[in-house]
């Protein structure tokens, strides 16, 4: 029997060995949190991670990155599943409404984490979008869009039309699309449902929203959505869209092509033109406020926490989404790489915003968006926006293919949305 003591005191020893070897690797576990994105969101968060590291070296950070629509998609899923939840999500503008009204995100309002206390270091309408009707804050503001025109400005010389033509009203935005178009067969714009957009963001009184109101009515019938339907109508009607929808290969083509003479959107897509829709076309561009001084906000990102994501990741999570929309350094950084417009109120002084866009021409277009951004009033969230938006563009579709009457269309449109108004 004696021979068998030192094969069993060498197992004791090995096996002693294994549980200290166990104990000390947890001990030295790196914390992994995840930030679920979409582009160019990803990239941003990429780039802040040597930041990171430096202030929190034993916490790991993991990009799941979709596309935008497969993101949300996903996000939706997760959120009303409680399962596969990142400890950081990223949220499109559109889509904060949509899960701001339910219980599904942290109060970022409430403790610990109190991002009231850094309220006035935001954009005013950014921090509102992200409040809801309770007063919780669901998520952080960390890029903005402010809305812009931008236009050909070597098809407006060969038409014979002026800058101020394109923005002195909406009716002249569209008369001068004739001329263009006559002139050198390039369209306004690559779709009438851009007109469309901007305008139903227009003239929104306080305590409505974009297509309810804080009451859960129904906005659609009102001379805002009529008005919006008849510029568009009067766009297709007289053939001044190229039919093509944002972010097709036909819609980049036609920027590359002069095809397209003049975008409505957010100050951001300038810097996608230049860094990848159309590069060629650098200093052919210029950019202008919009036609009538119209304000609105056309896009942004923000920031928040699932209230089903591990509990133990949840301080780190916000530690993670205070450094990336409140600190002035990787702000601009976002704003430098990705032309992402700060939401960060003291990033705005800094001289980058004084500084000549080559792919404008020279123009120093950030200050121009600067003073939009400062002019934008906020428009409350809803959580059937997205559905709401699914909607009016189908009965738009409708009037511009169909001939559907626009009184008809926008008053099929009020009886759905009546139906999905209080879910």
């Amino acid at each position: 029997m004696k021979i068998f003591k030192p094969v069993r005191v060498l197992i004791a020893s090995v096996t002693c060995l294994g549980i200290m070897a166990l104990t000390v690797g947890a001990a030295h576990a790196q914390q992994v949190l995840t930030v679920a994105a979409f582009p160019a969101v990803d990239d941003i968060v990429r780039a802040a991670i040597p930041a990171w590291k430096k202030k929190y070296p034993n916490v790991d950070i993991k990009v799941v990155s979709r596309q935008f629509s497969d993101h949300h998609t996903a996000m939706t899923t997760a959120l009303s599943t409680s399962s596969y939840l990142p400890d950081v999500m990223a949220l499109e503008v559109g889509y904060v409404g949509r899960f701001a009204q339910g219980n599904g995100l942290e109060n970022l309002a409430a403790a610990p984490y109190n991002i009231q206390t850094g309220k006035s270091r935001f954009v005013a309408y950014a921090y509102d979008q992200a409040t809801n009707a309770r007063g919780d804050v669901v998520a952080a503001p960390s890029d903005i869009g402010p809305g812009t025109l931008l236009y050909r400005s070597d098809i407006l010389e060969k038409a014979g039309v002026k800058p101020e033509d394109l923005t002195r009203s909406w009716d002249s935005y569209v008369s001068s699309g004739v001329k263009i178009k006559t002139a050198t067969g390039s369209y306004l714009l690559a779709h009438a449902r851009d007109i469309k957009d901007i305008l139903i963001r227009t003239g929104i009184r306080p305590g409505e929203g974009l297509y309810f109101d804080k009451s859960n009515r129904v906005l659609v019938q009102s001379p805002r959505f009529e008005r919006a339907f008849q510029l568009a109508q009067q766009v297709r009607m007289q053939k001044l869209d190229a039919k093509v929808n944002a972010w097709s290969n036909e819609w980049s083509e036609g920027f590359k092509r002069g095809a397209l003479s003049t975008q409505l959107t957010g100050a951001w897509l300038a810097g996608h033109m230049n860094n990848w829709l159309a590069p060629d076309t650098k200093g052919k561009w210029r950019a202008s406020d919009l036609p009538e001084g119209a304000s609105v906000a056309y896009g942004g990102a923000f920031l928040a926490i699932p209230k089903g994501a591990t509990a133990a990741n949840k301080p780190m999570a916000w530690e993670l989404i205070k450094l990336l929309t409140q600190t002035r350094e990787l702000q601009l950084a976002a704003f430098k790489s990705q032309d992402a417009f700060p939401a960060l109120l003291e990033t705005h002084a800094d001289p980058f915003f004084e500084q000549p866009i080559e792919f404008l021409g020279g123009q120093k277009a950030r200050l121009l968006w600067r003073s939009a951004a400062s002019r934008i009033t906020a428009v409350a969230v809803h959580k059937q926006d997205a559905y709401a938006e699914e909607v009016i563009n189908t009965e738009l579709d409708k009037v511009l293919d169909q001939g559907k009457d626009i009184k008809t269309a926008l008053a099929d449109a009020n009886r759905l949305l009546q139906r999905r108004a209080t879910r």
